[in-house]
């Protein structure tokens, strides 16, 4: 057996990290800067929507907009996080460079007009056309290409949540159940911080969320873990899967739906938005339109309050469930995550007071969990929590991260997730 030569695979490393280090920084300069403009649009839209209410009732018009926009001009664009998923595992046409304003102005519109989606599926998709666009300036080959397109996924997350650990791990198990790629680890860490940092530097600033009730832990047979609280996180992981698994199968659902029986495709929009008006009305609220993070002392059910005692009503998580899987499903755009989040953390509001946990604890173990089912990403999601939250209490991230990634099923909300190994040999593809 040959042995290595310490000296050349030290060489190797640095001409290895001085090439992808290179590859990084344009493609984090540029993503972090036009993911800050879409924050900080967003902000503005979010704004005049709650200082213009009848907006709302343009959202149907809004939504015919955005589908012959996407009929129009995008071409395969319309496939979203699915197209950049699917350009990584097998490089084809490439993603379109159009993808990324596109994506960003129907976000921007969707939300304006009180549309409930979230923010994570633009940034990826503005992340995967820069990275795409990038990758054809250098004449990259195929492997190359597909470490930058997996850089700029884990850019564009990083950057729209503040969360850069998170994005670069997000980007390598967000691929396929089972399988991690980590000849990209070291590139997409760095494009992830430095996106981040530069979205920062234009001035964004990201929601905060605290969770400081830890419980004082006991020591269980030597080990210092409280067992009822840890079988009551286990608990919570479940539901939290459950969750996961329901909005899946709902905005699946929802779409197949109007498809089969909206002939029109240009009228699927206008049903979205004239239900989504509907139920507004029919609840009173607006409190589940928008990305639903709201602002600290604000009145009505958001994020925020979601980590406060008696803050978010007891079925707040079906809600938002049911307004952003009938808004992403018949057509209208932006993500799946932030709304994910509200949907675990009104749920961990819920259960907080029936088990008798701190609510704000329980209520970020909602937050992450219930993304790990949905997107099959529980080891990002641990991360999430810690950069979100702080570590004190990770061993209850893992815990209901874990539980509620088995409890989801193998389908996400990327159908063009692989799976290289399923989660037991008992379960079957859905």
């Amino acid at each position: 057996m040959k042995k290595n030569n310490p000296a050349l695979e030290l060489s190797s490393v640095l001409v290895y990290l001085l090439k992808w280090t290179l590859m990084a920084l344009p493609l984090a300069l540029i993503t972090g800067s036009v993911v800050a403009l879409f924050l900080w649009l967003l902000d503005e839209a979010t704004h005049m929507r709650k200082q213009y209410p009848w907006l709302l009732f343009l959202l149907p018009a809004a939504g015919v907009l955005i589908y012959f926009s996407y009929k129009l001009y995008g071409k395969n664009a319309i496939r979203g996080n699915d197209l950049v998923i699917d350009e990584i595992h097998q490089p084809k046409k490439g993603i379109p460079l159009r993808m990324a304003p596109l994506v960003l102005l129907s976000t921007i519109i969707t939300h304006l007009f009180g549309g409930s989606a979230g923010r994570e599926g633009t940034a990826v998709q503005i992340g995967g056309s820069i990275a795409n666009g990038l990758a054809g300036k250098l004449a990259l080959m195929a492997d190359d290409k597909k470490i930058l397109l997996m850089m700029g996924v884990a850019a564009g997350f990083g950057a729209v949540f503040g969360t850069p650990l998170t994005g670069a791990v997000f980007a390598l198990e967000v691929l396929a159940l089972g399988q991690i790629r980590y000849t990209a680890l070291l590139p997409c860490f760095m494009t992830s911080v430095f996106a981040d940092i530069t979205c920062t530097r234009w001035g964004i600033r990201h929601a905060v969320y605290h969770v400081k009730d830890i419980p004082e832990v006991a020591s269980v047979w030597g080990m210092h873990v409280d067992m009822l609280l840890l079988l009551k996180v286990i608990a919570g992981g479940v539901l939290f899967g459950l969750l996961s698994r329901l909005f899946v199968f709902t905005s699946h659902g929802i779409k197949k739906m109007v498809q089969q029986y909206v002939q029109k495709q240009w009228l699927v929009p206008v049903l979205g938005g004239c239900i989504l008006i509907s139920l507004t009305y029919i609840l009173g609220s607006r409190d589940y339109l928008g990305l639903g993070v709201g602002e600290p002392g604000q009145e009505g059910v958001s994020l925020y309050s979601c980590f406060k005692e008696g803050d978010a009503g007891y079925f707040s998580w079906f809600w938002k469930l049911l307004f952003t899987a009938v808004t992403l499903a018949t057509g209208f755009k932006g993500g799946e995550v932030t709304p994910l989040f509200f949907m675990g953390a009104a749920m961990g509001n819920t259960l907080a007071g029936i088990f008798g946990v701190p609510v704000d604890l329980m209520a970020g173990l909602g937050f992450i969990a219930v993304f790990a089912g949905a997107t099959n990403t529980p080891l990002a999601c641990v991360l999430m929590g810690v950069e979100l939250f702080g570590s004190g209490p990770v061993l209850l991230y893992a815990v209901a991260c874990f539980t509620a990634y088995y409890f989801s099923g193998h389908e996400g909300i990327y159908p063009a997730q692989r799976i290289c190994v399923r989660k037991t040999k008992h379960f079957s593809s859905e």
